[in-house]
């Protein structure tokens, strides 16, 4: 199976090569497309994801700050897999973890999977505690609405069936993707 993994990116200089060599390390298990979108980063980031040309299959600049979701779906235009893998470049998240994402799709056909930054007994990066609350709160909101039991709906990992996200039609081009 043929994964396209987006990254959006903006202003991630200090980490967007950690990110896409760790990303390049899955391809030895995995059969991934990598796609980068800046979104007009003015930091030097651009600079070096162009100088390091090898870690990536396709680059989008935009011409102007348009926001993730606009990154997002500029993403999927060029996107060819059959499944679509979100990936921050703020290495918030790891891609050595893309195997447990996976799982559920493929052993269970599920359309949508989603990462957890609060499940699971590893080592987990520290975020700012007024988030986490506004995180909990968020989702337990979304939880009651869609009798649902999610554990982090404001995730930046998520692995979405193509033609599913295709039917979503996404309208936001800010961070509101999320």
């Amino acid at each position: 199976m043929k994964i396209s993994v987006i990254i959006p990116v903006f202003n991630e200089e200090k980490f967007i090569l950690q990110t896409l060599e760790k990303v390049n390390e899955q391809k030895k298990n995995l059969e991934l497309e990598i796609i980068v979108v800046d979104d007009k980063s003015n930091d030097g980031t651009l600079d070096k994801i162009k100088k390091n040309n090898s870690l990536y299959d396709y680059l989008i600049e935009n011409n102007k700050n348009q926001g993730k979701g606009s990154a997002i779906k500029k993403g999927l235009e060029k996107a060819s897999g059959e499944a679509i893998l979100i990936q921050d470049a703020d290495f918030e998240y790891d891609p050595a973890d893309y195997s447990k994402l996976i799982l559920p799709f493929k052993n269970f056909n599920a359309d949508v999977v989603l990462g957890s930054r609060f499940k699971g007994s590893q080592p987990k990066k520290i975020i700012y505690y007024t988030h986490q609350v506004a995180n909990k709160i968020l989702t337990m909101i979304c939880n009651i609405l869609t009798n649902r039991n999610f554990s982090d709906i404001e995730t930046g990992y998520k692995l979405i069936r193509r033609s599913t996200l295709k039917e979503l039609n996404i309208s936001r081009n800010d961070f509101g993707i999320e």
